[in-house]
């Protein structure tokens, strides 16, 4: 089974009188992981595709149809995956990646059909995508915790230690404008990505993950001066529009995948935002 979404552009003029539910239906992605099924949601902000597959006992092939307008789905784009679930494996034109947790793979474009499975129906794999158009082809990588590029940042005092790693970066392997990884706080933070950010020349989206399950992360988002927030359980994403600014606060420490696609590929193209400045 498949579903899939359409998201439009939201100028941030009508995102300040959205009401909460408003917020959530062009911002929110949730229902990304259910046994046996595949979904996906085509934002045009920046056109990125977001998708979760959770495949059981069967495998399950991505498939294309008229949602990225070519009949295979790689045809012209690139393609993040990582798996937040039970081990599990990514076979990209006929070649068999395993993927355990919390492990990602970059397939390029043009690298044939993808099909994913789980290794346990008992313990399925849980496979998280973010794709961008892409316009050359790069080779199909695994990234693990252990060669991705860790940077360590954060202070106990104000409850932010946190650990990144960098998977799909230039300093990592090749991709047209995909940019990908993880973040980890530690046990006692709460805080990611405060003091906040703005980057016009690209957008994002976040996985919140980790999370127990009577856990929550508040997402703020917003122009900096009209800042508004939503409510966000385990394994649900949000969309991030390039005017907006994208800071949690859990009421216990998760981890998150972060994914960018724009202009650049520069992880320190952002502009950040004074504190006194917030409203």
């Amino acid at each position: 089974m498949i579903t899939t979404e359409v998201r439009q552009a939201s100028h941030p003029d009508s995102v300040r009188f959205f009401d909460t539910e408003e917020l959530r239906q062009h911002f929110h992605i949730d229902g990304l992981f259910a046994s046996g099924a595949t979904k996906l949601v085509y934002t045009h902000v920046d056109r990125i595709v977001v998708g979760g597959v959770m495949p059981a006992a069967a495998s399950i092939t991505l498939a294309s149809g008229k949602l990225v307008g070519t009949p295979g789905f790689l045809d012209r784009r690139e393609l993040g995956v990582v798996n937040v679930g039970g081990a599990g494996s990514v076979t990209v034109g006929g070649q068999t990646h395993a993927l355990g947790p919390r492990e990602a793979l970059y397939v390029g474009m043009g690298a044939g059909e993808v099909v994913f499975s789980s290794a346990s129906a008992a313990e399925p794999a849980k496979f998280y995508l973010l794709s961008t158009p892409a316009h050359r082809t790069y080779p199909t990588v695994r990234i693990t915790e252990a060669n991705a590029r860790r940077v360590e940042l954060g202070a106990a005092e104000s409850a932010n230690v946190r650990t990144i790693f960098q998977m799909i970066h230039p300093d990592v392997c090749q991709s047209c404008q995909l940019v990908l990884g993880m973040t980890r706080l530690a046990p006692g933070s709460i805080w990611n990505t405060m003091p906040c950010h703005v980057h016009d020349s690209r957008s994002e989206a976040y996985l919140y993950f980790d999370l127990a399950e009577d856990a929550r992360v508040f997402h703020f988002m917003g122009e900096a001066d009209q800042t508004r927030h939503m409510v966000i359980a385990n394994e649900e994403a949000i969309l991030s529009p390039g005017w907006s600014i994208h800071s949690g606060c859990g009421t216990k420490n998760y981890s998150f995948i972060w994914a960018m696609a724009g202009d650049n590929q520069d992880f320190t193209d952002m502009q950040f935002v004074k504190m006194e400045d917030l409203r």
